[in-house]
């Protein structure tokens, strides 16, 4: 079964550092795009993440500094990569709480203005976790019939979540084949910046998802306690979290004049 899609969708995975959103970079991306007349187009980069790659973090990609050294930074990449999904909706492999809050610190660490509000996202894990609560390998034995060769590799594993997401549409009936849909089945929450400290309420409306806040609308805490907002962006929360947080502030602050 092919995907019906009515734009361009980019299966995505990265290999990183560490799983620290805020402070950890991409060793290498691999971008699968398909488009809506079934045209595929496949991109691998390495990349020099410019600071060192622990080695309980090679154990599992098998990519060291060594192997990177003389690759791009992703600064250097970042054209390229938003080029490639600018007019896309995203899919990916644990891709909401992972690969595009990561992928979106690293374009605007490098200067590229990227707002997710217009890419839908399809989170082929929380599919899977949600039908049967197994791991990538296990997903693409359960419904491809294959080994996943090279795991843990970012082109091997794209390809194995793209096939994985068109067999689980084979499978089961009720599951859409449709991309908002499948954006919507596959989230888990509701957020605003991904990361998932600020959530979304039924209408739309942003809260706090953390701290003494919990619960309560960004807009009110940042009219009430103006020295908040100057903690919120100078500590050590995403970049992405920080543009949703000043979106909201200048909103209220336009509302006014």
């Amino acid at each position: 079964m092919e995907l019906k899609l009515t734009k361009p969708i980019c299966f995505f995975d990265l290999e990183t550092t560490g799983i620290n959103i805020a402070n950890d970079r991409i060793v290498e991306i691999s971008i699968l795009k398909v488009f809506p007349n079934g045209n595929k187009e496949s991109h691998t980069w390495r990349v020099n993440p410019t600071i060192p790659i622990p080695a309980e973090t090679t154990a599992v990609h098998g990519i060291t500094d060594e192997m990177v050294a003389n690759e791009p930074t992703f600064k250097e990449l970042s054209k390229k990569v938003y080029d490639l999904i600018k007019d896309s909706d995203l899919g990916g492999f644990n891709s909401n709480r992972f690969d595009i809050p990561l992928l979106a610190e690293e374009l605007l660490r490098a200067e590229v203005d990227f707002d997710l509000k217009k890419n839908l996202s399809v989170d082929v894990q929380t599919i899977f976790h949600k039908m049967e609560k197994r791991t990538l390998e296990a997903a693409y034995k359960f419904y491809c019939g294959k080994t996943l060769v090279d795991a843990h590799s970012a082109a091997a594993d794209t390809n194995a979540t793209y096939e994985v997401l068109k067999a689980q549409l084979e499978m089961y009936d009720d599951l859409e084949n449709d991309v908002p849909k499948l954006s919507e089945f596959s989230a888990h929450k509701r957020f605003a910046d991904f990361a998932g400290y600020i959530h979304l309420t039924k209408d739309g409306k942003e809260i706090f998802g953390f701290g003494k806040h919990k619960g309560t609308l960004v807009v009110d805490v940042l009219e009430k306690e103006p020295g908040y907002f100057g903690w919120l962006l100078n500590a050590d929360f995403p970049l992405y979290t920080k543009k949703v947080l000043t979106r909201i502030k200048l909103s209220s602050l336009n509302t006014k004049m």
